[in-house]
């Protein structure tokens, strides 16, 4: 059911999806839990998450593959997301494409079931494998490339017909390192001719990479929502500072849990900065020999996100045992 309170605040023509309050279970079991998420048009987001946290079954229910048990989602504007559907192009978790075809006119078949006329589909064909350095390998049986090569014509074929929205499940698994930096080449680009990409992953380096914006879902509910710099800020800062002269009385004046680290010490930054602190270091007379701050990882805040809320779920099983 529609929830109108619950549609964000802007024109509904500023995202490419929405998604209220969805909830999916299989068997009686509660997969995911209530997921809220907003989608800019134009934009590269990700759905971050550990194996099992509901990304997959998330996306599902976004592109109409399967029915949410309660929430409501839009999709491009329609509120039946198969409206929509030639305007999509779809990556799924489980790659498949037919092995006797050759990749120009798999692409090319892919692009026909979305309405694009077939020879326009060749010839868009060829020009995304030599955008991705496959022109080798146009009139190469499915069958005979690698797995790598093989995805990667299953994800031409997944915007051949130039959509609007494209939904990514795990696009990176499986791929070598050569193969994962033509993939993110290929979704800037796409972004850059003004498509819209959701893609799921659990690999933090790509989505620190690409994403505009990422959700972080565990425990089937989204538990973040925001830019990689939102992320990384739910984290302090970490800093190493050396000082002039090694002195018994330093450690008494940095923050609590301040720890020894070669010549220096490791702390938090401080909730009102650095620069009080130095101030006061200074005019101590310990001064400063080296200063470094290390800003937290997006893999740092995954963690300690994810973890928090593994904490809190293995915390109520035991109450409840």
């Amino acid at each position: 059911m529609r929830r109108e309170k619950d549609v964000p605040e802007q024109r509904a023509e500023d995202w490419a999806v929405t998604a209220t309050g969805l909830i999916k279970r299989f068997e009686g079991k509660q997969v995911v839990g209530g997921v809220d998420l907003a989608v800019p048009r134009g934009a590269i987001y990700g759905v971050l998450g550990p194996n099992g946290a509901g990304k997959t079954t998330t996306l599902r229910m976004i592109l109409g593959i399967i029915e949410p048990d309660e929430g409501y989602r839009t999709l491009l504007g329609c509120e039946r997301p198969r409206d929509a559907g030639d305007r999509v192009g779809y990556l799924p978790e489980e790659r498949g494409l037919y092995p006797a075809m050759k990749a120009r006119e798999a692409i090319a078949f892919m692009g026909a079931l979305r309405g694009l006329a077939w020879g326009e589909g060749r010839r868009r064909a060829a020009d995304l494998l030599a955008q991705v350095g496959l022109a080798h390998a146009a009139d190469e049986k499915i069958r005979k490339l690698s797995k790598g090569m093989a995805q990667l014509v299953q994800l031409l074929g997944s915007v051949v017909h130039r959509p609007d929205l494209i939904v990514l499940d795990e696009p990176f698994s499986g791929l070598d390192p050569v193969n994962q930096e033509k993939l993110e080449a290929l979704i800037l680009a796409e972004r850059d001719r003004g498509a819209t990409i959701l893609f799921s992953t659990h690999v933090m380096a790509h989505a620190e990479r690409l994403c505009d914006r990422l959700a972080i879902i565990a425990g089937g509910q989204r538990q973040f929502e925001g830019t990689v710099d939102d992320a990384r800020a739910t984290l302090p800062a970490q800093v190493h500072y050396q000082p002039r002269q090694p002195n018994p009385a330093l450690a008494a004046q940095l923050p609590a849990g301040a720890t020894p680290e070669g010549d220096g010490w490791r702390f938090a930054m401080p909730p009102d900065g650095i620069e009080p602190l130095l101030n006061r270091l200074i005019a101590a007379g310990h001064g400063i020999a080296g200063l470094t701050i290390e800003r937290p990882t997006l893999h740092e805040a995954f963690v300690r996100i994810v973890g928090s809320v593994e904490d809190r779920r293995f915390a109520d099983r035991k109450a409840a045992a």
